[in-house]
């Protein structure tokens, strides 16, 4: 949700909104001071809205991907770190 002076927006609205200038056509001055918001909210929620359900799924996608790659990352670095250790211990003890 998305605030414009104090006041808060549904999703819902904000695609609404977003449809009334990608879809119909309308201006988006036209639209903003039709329903009472700035410019610049109507202007982000076209860029976070008016993707297309592609675009939005492959970021979807890309967004789990690099989760997905983290937790990866966070267990080798682990491991690593516990070879690291092992291998101190074992120098130290055949000395």
């Amino acid at each position: 949700m998305g605030v414009t002076k104090g006041v808060w927006f549904t999703d819902e609205f904000k695609r609404d909104a977003v449809a009334q200038v990608v879809e119909r056509g309308y201006a988006v001055s036209e639209v903003a001071e039709r329903l009472g918001i700035s410019t610049k909210s109507l202007y982000t929620w076209k860029a976070q809205f008016a993707k297309s359900p592609h675009e939005r799924a492959e970021v979807l996608d890309q967004a789990a991907e690099i989760r997905r790659l983290k937790r990866e990352l966070a267990r080798v670095t682990e491991e690593r770190t516990i070879l690291k250790k092992a291998t101190t211990y074992f120098v130290r003890e055949s000395q």
